[in-house]
């Protein structure tokens, strides 16, 4: 099918979804996830009126020449923007505060501080949210939520001027059935109840979870922020490795 085509059973399901737990669509965001997806597609999608994209890289981001001003230009729109939802090493951190509208995967304090020291010298404001992790998989990334690094970032985070917390994200866990994505989804939603009680000087009003395979359960579970993909743009093809 057609990108437009996507979008609209895409828009269908969610808005079936939002029905079935009794909220608004308007509640719930879209992300187009337009990781290995040409910029062609990226343009397209926002023909269509979308305005927020996930990229899972830096590098890829840079040589598709997506970096905000000169994608929202290209798009002759200026609501467009783009966030790195993918893994963030501090080495990158500096780049990725460039380029980005905001960073979706902030993980430790070390990376925050990097952030918020780039965003200083360019006199920008970095949104920013925290990926925590509610998986024992090793592959996946993200903060511990129970550990003291969560605590010590938490704590500094209202310093870090530069930067708006404005939620959390996580992953559901692979073959867990829905039961069990369910309730990663919930664990989510508590841990945010409890550190907006905990933490007042932050903003937790985003809860980024859920992608084309779960999304109906993020909804039902309190999702503001969906993250679509393959569900939107196709099936990805990613480079062959040498």
């Amino acid at each position: 099918m057609s990108l437009a085509e996507n979008l609209e059973h895409l828009e269908e399901k969610i808005q079936n979804a939002c029905r079935a737990a009794g909220r608004a669509r308007a509640e719930v965001e879209l992300m187009a996830v337009s990781k290995t997806h040409p910029i062609e597609a990226l343009r397209e999608a926002a023909a269509l009126g979308l305005t927020l994209f996930g990229e899972n890289r830096v590098q890829e981001f840079n040589e598709k020449a997506l970096h905000a001003a000169a994608f929202r230009e290209s798009c002759k729109n200026e609501a467009i923007r783009a966030h790195l939802i993918g893994h963030l090493q501090s080495n990158k951190a500096a780049r990725a505060a460039e380029v980005f509208d905001g960073i979706d995967s902030v993980d430790s304090l070390k990376l925050a501080v990097r952030l918020n020291e780039t965003a200083a010298k360019l006199e920008k404001k970095l949104p920013v949210l925290l990926e925590i992790k509610l998986s024992t998989e090793e592959t996946k990334a993200g903060l511990d939520p129970h550990s003291a690094d969560a605590v010590q970032l938490l704590e500094r985070l209202p310093d870090l001027a530069q930067l708006e917390v404005r939620g959390l994200m996580t992953i559901a866990p692979l073959g867990v059935g829905d039961d069990g994505t369910r309730a990663c989804f919930r664990a989510l939603r508590t841990l945010r109840d409890r550190w907006a009680q905990a933490y007042p000087k932050l903003d937790f009003s985003v809860l980024s979870m859920g992608m084309s395979g779960d999304f109906p359960l993020a909804i039902a579970e309190g999702a503001t922020r969906i993250r679509v993909g393959s569900a939107l743009f196709g099936a990805r093809s990613y480079p062959v490795q040498a």
